[in-house]
């Protein structure tokens, strides 16, 4: 198990690029199956949940190629489609959430599409009914082996339908998306996620011949078409990693400049921060944070404490309400965190409680965060990262904390951010990684 020692309190300043979009590449890589023909994708982050899945491609037999910095061709013209039965695939395909978006493209172009219960964050349940519900809609005969953990959808040939989704999942949006592109017929999708890298999926596959309309709502239709060609796709800089620098750059005092955001795909991301009273000026595609010494979180018009939730796009993202909550615990003033989505994300709290922040965890879904105003800085500590973003989180706090703190688990953290800790060495941070530390 491997660690990162952080010596915290020192003001970071510089520039940091984001990586390219975790989740946004999850869905564009596996879309590669829907063709015989060339793909080039570039920014393609490289971190280990994307990598996992470009070897899982490699294994059912993707062509694959680097040909650049951060570009790679894709080209599934001689798919091994018996390899899915196999045990070595049962094993890799459950080590990895993403891999669940390979079924809706596996079943749309060789009829079957199997997958063993994927794995990922421990951050409460995440249903897949979704995605099972929607292939059997397009008339996919769904199987599930209960005793071995592993889902099956088989269909000669799919035909649109009409669907109203029992949520507005994003990888369930996906996957069906796919799967429909190349079914008989026109689907329509009701509830259908529209969040931006949903749209970039959306957008590449009608580059490819699909005919998707209502991009960017949340009523899509897909006429399907008999085959898709190639293409080349730029992935969006991730989300995520803007507000985490943003609440970084808050929490350290510090001056950075976060280079090609994609302001206008960031949605209400900057205006959250800037209810926590987080200064930012947009340069162009570049988003400047200045050092701030002080920063306030705003409340309702009422004068009532001010509550940030996650919601499905364009609502504010889950995936930054741990960020959120971290940044606000040296704010002035008080915030409620309610996280609806994810009933176990808010668990790494005792963490920073041990740090010397004030927050009152109300139930698995709610904490509240009483800000210090920087009067009472966050004590170093040592620590284990649950999950991506609860260990981003934490590393932020370590980074504003008083002493020397520590780490263990950054494999989760490695999951999602692309060489953080070099990047925050480039904002001058006094980070040091340690492989194999035992605890």
């Amino acid at each position: 198990m491997s660690s990162f020692v952080i010596t915290g309190g020192k003001r970071l300043s510089g520039e940091v690029i984001p990586q390219g979009a975790k989740n946004e590449a999850l869905q564009i890589l596996s879309a590669v199956l829907l063709t015989p023909q060339k793909v080039t994708i570039s920014n393609i982050p490289d971190i280990i949940d994307v990598n996992k899945l470009i070897d899982l491609l490699r294994d059912l037999g993707v062509k694959v190629e680097k040909t650049g910095h951060e570009t790679y061709s894709f080209q599934a013209d001689d798919i091994d489609i018996d390899y899915i039965n196999s045990e070595k695939f049962k094993k890799k395909g459950g080590a990895l959430r993403g891999s669940i978006m390979i079924v809706g493209p596996l079943l749309a172009r060789f009829g079957r599409g199997y997958i063993p219960k994927p794995g990922g964050d421990k951050i409460g349940r995440r249903r897949l009914d979704t995605h099972f519900i929607g292939f059997e809609k397009l008339g996919a005969k769904f199987e599930y082996d209960a005793a071995n953990e592993f889902f099956r959808v088989e269909s000669k040939r799919l035909k649109g339908a009409y669907m109203l989704l029992d949520e507005a999942s994003v990888t369930g949006t996906a996957n069906i998306v796919m799967a429909a592109s190349l079914a008989e017929g026109i689907t329509t999708i009701y509830n259908a996620a529209c969040e931006p890298y949903l749209q970039q999926l959306c957008k590449m596959l009608n580059r490819m011949g699909a005919k998707i309309s209502g991009i960017g709502s949340n009523l899509l239709t897909i006429e399907g078409v008999e085959k898709l060609g190639g293409t080349t796709h730029r992935m969006l800089p991730d989300m995520i990693e803007v507000g985490s620098f943003i609440g970084l750059a808050a929490m350290t005092q510090s001056e950075i400049t976060i280079k090609d955001v994609a302001y206008n795909e960031l949605g209400i991301i900057p205006d959250v921060f800037g209810r926590l009273g987080i200064k930012m000026e947009r340069r162009g595609e570049d988003l400047f944070i200045p050092a701030q010494d002080r920063y306030e979180i705003d409340t309702f018009i009422d004068g009532s404490i001010l509550t940030i939730a996650d919601a499905p796009w364009p609502g504010f993202t889950p995936d930054l309400l741990s960020i959120v909550l971290v940044t606000a615990t040296q704010a002035k003033g008080s915030v409620l965190v309610h996280q609806k989505m994810f009933e176990s994300r808010l668990f790494f709290v005792d963490k920073l409680i041990d740090m010397g922040a004030q927050i009152i965890l109300c139930d698995p879904h709610r904490a509240t965060v009483i800000g210090l105003n920087r009067e009472h800085q966050l004590r170093g500590v040592t620590m284990t990262s649950p999950d991506i973003r609860a260990g981003v989180s934490l590393l932020i706090a370590a980074l504003s904390a008083k002493g020397k703190s520590t780490i263990h688990n950054i494999e989760q953290i490695d999951r999602g951010y692309q060489n953080i800790d070099g990047r925050l060495r480039n904002l001058g941070a006094n980070i040091v990684r340690h492989d194999g530390v035992s605890m």
